[in-house]
């Protein structure tokens, strides 16, 4: 093992010395142009830290031959368009009329048992109670936490990280478990024979969305304003959300507390693993100095691609050569995913999941926040018209000439509506029936 004084500067050989190979000498220069290798060229040792140091020495030389950065950038545009064309398209006919071609072009190629077999797991999936999601979550969760804990937690502790960012996100962790598990357990707000008149006086018909005196034809009985009959769980749920196949309970009155405390620890929890995970990688291209990349200049001079020389690079090539610093840009950022991915694939892997899991879990909880803050549900949005989204010019081409009649009447101001669901009005309205 190589080794040198700490107060001389750290010494630097190039992988096929390393590997006691007769080096080949290097190919000619294009004039002006930087050199940007293909992978990194030389590490600098010693680091830190026993178990990174056997990490980070350089081995023998691998190169993949797919870009993992510009995969999961084009996942990440994939996944988020996808969403915004369902958020603008959910409400128009030609969605439905997209669905029914897309469907009656898979009937005409997937064979009709296959056809059966995935209907009936659909069916089970998405329209019967079940343990599938919850297991899958915990599954997930459990495979997330164990690779932060086996590397991450350890290599951030061998770099001397702050105790206090590497504990939050068992903090959350342990919020989130016990909001997951209320929301599971609790009673939306189930509607029965018993407490059908209690639930009739709680909020205030419309008599457009929610008219009087309709019964449930199912359950046969009065629906309260605000409430949606569940056919996945086959009852009346007060003041109904949505069902969420994630805690295999409907979302209701008296839950809907317990899913917005866990679905912001859980957005937390993977947004806290993402920043420490991203910390960690920078500080690791940082320390073996893989941002300090060579170039030749025009007179064969070798010279390190420091962020001086980026900076001077992004002023000098400004309207002269253009493609020029993107190119190198793109190449060392290259060459950093390239190495990362090598040396650490599972954290890597686990980084790019929960981004892509902390983008999706963001985006929802601004949706929940934003209907908590109105006193909506999801129900009564996709029911009603989604004023929000009125001028978007998708939306608005399917827009009647005739003025909207329905108007929100439960909303009160910010802090009476967030009371109403931290606080809900069953109790009061039970105490004052009982004086």
């Amino acid at each position: 093992m190589l080794s040198h004084d700490r107060r001389s500067p750290p010494l630097t050989l190039p992988y096929p010395l390393m590997c006691g190979a007769a080096v080949p000498p290097p190919p000619p220069p294009s004039p002006g142009r930087p050199v940007v290798p293909s992978e990194p060229a030389a590490l600098r040792v010693p680091l830190p830290g026993s178990s990174l140091q056997g990490k980070l020495r350089p081995g023998p030389s691998r190169s993949p031959r797919m870009d993992f950065l510009v995969l999961f950038l084009f996942y990440l545009a994939s996944v988020l368009m996808g969403l915004v064309l369902i958020c603008t398209c959910s409400k128009t006919h030609c969605s439905k009329g997209l669905v029914r071609g897309g469907a009656q072009i898979f009937s005409c190629i997937i064979p009709e048992c296959l056809q059966r077999a995935m209907h009936r797991l659909l069916h089970y999936l998405f329209h019967t109670r079940n343990h599938t999601f919850i297991v899958l979550h915990l599954v997930l969760q459990g495979m997330v936490y164990t690779e932060y804990t086996w590397e991450v937690f350890g290599y951030c502790q061998e770099l001397e990280f702050s105790l206090y960012y590497l504990l939050l996100p068992y903090l959350l962790l342990i919020i989130n478990v016990f909001s997951f598990t209320l929301t599971c357990v609790t009673n939306p707000g189930i509607i029965t024979k018993a407490n059908e008149l209690l639930f009739l006086h709680v909020y205030e018909f419309d008599e457009v969305m929610f008219p009087k005196n309709v019964r449930c034809s199912t359950c046969d009985l009065r629906k309260p304003a605000r409430s949606k009959h569940c056919s996945v769980c086959n009852w009346c749920v007060h003041r109904f959300d949505h069902h969420c196949v994630w805690v295999n309970n409907c979302i209701g009155a008296w839950n809907i507390r317990y899913f917005l405390i866990y679905l912001l620890t859980l957005t937390a929890s993977a947004a806290t693993v993402a920043i420490v995970s991203t910390a960690f990688l920078v500080h690791l291209v940082v320390m073996s100095d893989l941002y300090q990349e060579t170039y030749i200049d025009d007179f064969g001079h070798l010279h390190t691609m420091d962020t001086v020389f980026l900076i001077q690079e992004t002023l000098v090539c400004t309207g002269i050569i253009p493609g020029l610093l993107v190119s190198c840009l793109c190449s060392v950022c290259h060459i950093w995913t390239q190495y990362l991915f090598l040396t650490f694939p599972r954290i890597v892997f686990m980084l790019g999941f929960v981004m892509v899991l902390s983008f999706l879990l963001g985006g929802y909880l601004c949706f929940a926040v934003y209907l908590a803050a109105t006193n909506q549900t999801t129900n009564e949005w996709h029911r009603g018209d989604g004023a929000w989204c009125w001028h978007c010019p998708l939306v608005a081409q399917r827009l009647s000439a005739e003025p909207q009649v329905h108007q929100n009447i439960h909303s009160h101001g910010l802090r009476s509506n967030l009371q109403e669901i931290f606080l809900p009005a069953f109790p009061y309205h039970e105490r004052k029936k009982q004086e």
